[in-house]
């Protein structure tokens, strides 16, 4: 159950790699909330900001929204149903959203405000905003 351990530890090299985070010496670990398998790549990013956020031991904020594929070379893919996700994330009350930049959608959606992203190191740099 939970997160693919091989997927983790993927994700973690990309980090190390395309974002200059090393977790050497570090225990990671990978809590699914309710026993929930995660076989999805959407939740890639939002497993690396989860992380980014430990180690700067900085808190992500409760009304962000995080979706979309890391690929081996640190670029952020698009998911399927991205803009359902987005509509969604308004719904339930999210004022920000990184997603892929492929996923951006071409209308405003509610007062969400959208922050698209191509590479981790955009990622990164959002995180701080």
């Amino acid at each position: 159950m939970g997160l693919d351990h091989n997927r983790l530890s993927m994700l973690l090299a990309v980090l190390h790699r395309h974002g200059g985070v090393s977790t050497a010496g570090c225990d990671v670990f990978a809590n699914i909330v309710g026993g929930v398998r995660i076989s999805e790549t959407g939740a890639d990013l939002a497993v690396i900001c989860a992380v980014i956020s430990s180690l700067r031991n900085e808190p992500l904020s409760r009304d962000l929204a995080i979706f979309g594929e890391i690929g081996l070379a640190g670029e952020i893919r698009p998911v399927l149903n991205g803009p359902e996700r987005l509509r969604e994330a308004e719904k339930q009350g999210f004022k920000r959203a990184i997603i892929p930049a492929a996923n951006a959608p071409k209308a405003a959606i509610g007062a969400l405000q959208i922050v698209p992203v191509t590479r981790l190191v955009e990622v990164m740099d959002a995180l701080r905003d």
